[in-house]
C-alpha cells in the first residue's frame, strides 16, 4: 500500500542537470492545471508549450465536427466544486485537488442524502489514501472522487453537492509543429495534453517531447527528415488529426513514437506496433537494449495509448509507444499518487536521451549498395587501420578491416544500416563510422530508400 497525502505541490530535490532543458521545472509549472479533452486547461497548457516552441501552431476544432466514427464533444470547463455537510463544512474540495471531480461532470447544485450521493462517489478500497482519476467524456453525468478513508468517514445525513461547470459548444485544441528537413519524409512524435494533475501519466510526455523538438529545431539545417510533432487530447485528438492528415502521413512518415509515462526511473518499455516489424520497432528495441538489457516489451495486444489509433487497420502507420514504466503498470497510475515525486529530472533526461538516440539512428539509417566487384583493396585507401570510438574502444587493424569487409558484403540494397550492424555484430556508432568512410571512398552508394 502506498500512503501519501493527495496535495498538489512541487517536490524539491529535482533540480535540472547542466546541459539539459529544465524539464522537471516545466512539469512543476504545468502540474496544477486542470486539463481535460477540451477547455481552458488545455489552452493554458498549449500556451505554455508554445512559449518553449514558438513555431508550434495551436489549432481549434469546433464541437460537433466529425472524425471517422467519432464526434468532437462539447467543451468542458470547471470553476469550482465541493461537497458540504449540514454544518457547512466543505469535506471534498475541487480546489484542493482537481482529481476530486469526475472529468466532464455536468453542473449540479443540490442537497441530497448520503444514500443518493454515494451513487456518484468513486474511491479505491485497495488504495485508501489515493484519489482515483475518473472521467465520463461521452455520457451526461456527474461525480466526485475521494480517498476511500474520506468516503468511509461520511455519516448519514444530507449533503450539499455543488459542481460549477459548463458543457457547451466550443472547441477542441491541439498543438502541431512541422520542422522541414531535406526531404518530405517524416519522423512523427505524438504526446497528449488531456489529463489533470498527474505527473508521469501526463506531463512527462509533453515536456520530454518539447525538449526533443527544441533539439531538432537547433539542428534543423542538418536534418535529412522532416518532423511532425503533435500535442493532442488522447484518442479523440489523434483520431481527428488522422482524419485530416492521413494521406500525407501515410505517404511521408517513416517512423513514429507515442511518448507517454517517460518521467520515472524504474523501467524502459516499448509498446510494439501491430506486427512489431517496423523501423520504429527495430530502432527503439535496439536503443532500449543498450540502456537496459531487461527493458520491457509489450505487444500491440497490450496497447492503451494513441498507438491504438496510429496502428489501427486502414491507418497502419509505423508507430510504436515509448514509456518508462508503462501506463497501467505502475502503482501510482491514474491516481493522485502520480504526483511530482514519481518523476525526476534524471528520469526525464534519460528518456530524452533514448528518444534522441532513436532519431539520430533513423537519420543515418540508409540502405547501401556495394560499388565494387569482389573484395576491394582497403590498404591503398588507408582503411586497413584502427577505427576506434568511445563506445567500441580500440579495435585491431584486422578486426576493423574484417568489419569493413563484412559491412560491404551485406551492402546489397536489401539491408539498412541497423540490419547490417545486427548481422555483422557491430555497434551502431561504429557502423555509422564505417558507412561514412566507405561513402567517402565511393566503395558503397546510398540507395536512399527506407522501410516503413
Amino acid at each position: 500500500m502506498i500512503k501519501k497525502d493527495p496535495i498538489i505541490e512541487p517536490v524539491s530535490g529535482n533540480n535540472p542537470s547542466d546541459g539539459f532543458d529544465p524539464m522537471y521545472q516545466w512539469a512543476c509549472d504545468l502540474f496544477p492545471i486542470c486539463r481535460s479533452l477540451t477547455g481552458k486547461g488545455v489552452r493554458e497548457t498549449l500556451a505554455y508549450l508554445q512559449k518553449l516552441l514558438p513555431e508550434m501552431i495551436v489549432h481549434s476544432v469546433k464541437s460537433g465536427a466529425q472524425a471517422y466514427d467519432w464526434t468532437i464533444p462539447n467543451e468542458w470547463n470547471i470553476q469550482d466544486a465541493y461537497i458540504e455537510d449540514e454544518n457547512g463544512t466543505k469535506i471534498v474540495k475541487f480546489k484542493n485537488h482537481n482529481l476530486h471531480v469526475v472529468g466532464y461532470s455536468e453542473p449540479i447544485d443540490k442537497w441530497m442524502s448520503l444514500e443518493e450521493l454515494d451513487k456518484h462517489l468513486y474511491s479505491l478500497p485497495e488504495e485508501p489514501y489515493a484519489i482515483p482519476y475518473i472521467t465520463a467524456y461521452y455520457k451526461q453525468t456527474w461525480g466526485f472522487c475521494l480517498t476511500h478513508n474520506q468516503r468511509e468517514s461520511l455519516i448519514p445525513g444530507n449533503y450539499h453537492v455543488v459542481i460549477d461547470s459548463s458543457l457547451k459548444k466550443g472547441v477542441l485544441n491541439y498543438g502541431e509543429l512541422i520542422i522541414k528537413g531535406e526531404t518530405d519524409e517524416e519522423i512523427f512524435l505524438s504526446t497528449y495534453v488531456c489529463h489533470p494533475s498527474m505527473a508521469n501519466n501526463e506531463l512527462s510526455g509533453p515536456v520530454v517531447t518539447a525538449s526533443i523538438a527544441r533539439s531538432i529545431m537547433l539542428n534543423k539545417d542538418n536534418n535529412k527528415y522532416s518532423y511532425r510533432i503533435v500535442f493532442l487530447p488522447e484518442t479523440i485528438g489523434s483520431i481527428y488529426y488522422l482524419s485530416k492528415h492521413l494521406i500525407e502521413m501515410k505517404k511521408n512518415i517513416v517512423s513514429g513514437f507515442v511518448v507517454s509515462c517517460v518521467g520515472d526511473e524504474r523501467a524502459y518499455s516499448i509498446i510494439h506496433s501491430r506486427y512489431g516489424k517496423t523501423l520504429s520497432d527495430r530502432v527503439l528495441s535496439y536503443v532500449l537494449k543498450g540502456y537496459d538489457i531487461s527493458y520491457k516489451k509489450y505487444s500491440f495486444l497490450e496497447r492503451g495509448s494513441d498507438e491504438r489509433q496510429y496502428c489501427s487497420p486502414n491507418i497502419d502507420l509505423p508507430v510504436v509507444g515509448f514509456s518508462r514504466s508503462k501506463y497501467a503498470t505502475y502503482p501510482e497510475y491514474h491516481t493522485s499518487f502520480d504526483d511530482l515525486s514519481v518523476i525526476t529530472q534524471k528520469g526525464l533526461e534519460q528518456s530524452y536521451s533514448a528518444l534522441l538516440d532513436c532519431i539520430k539512428i533513423i537519420e543515418k539509417n540508409h540502405y547501401y549498395m556495394s560499388n565494387v566487384s569482389c573484395e576491394p583493396q582497403l590498404g591503398k585507401r588507408g582503411l586497413y587501420h584502427v577505427i576506434s570510438t568511445k563506445n567500441t574502444g580500440v579495435s585491431t587493424s584486422k578486426l576493423t578491416a574484417d568489419k569493413i569487409l563484412d559491412f560491404i558484403s551485406y551492402s546489397d540494397g536489401k539491408n539498412d544500416l541497423l540490419e547490417i550492424a545486427k548481422i555483422i555484430d557491430c555497434n551502431i556508432n561504429e557502423a555509422i563510422l564505417i558507412a561514412d568512410k566507405l561513402l567517402t571512398h565511393q566503395l558503397i552508394v546510398d540507395c536512399n530508400t527506407r522501410d516503413k
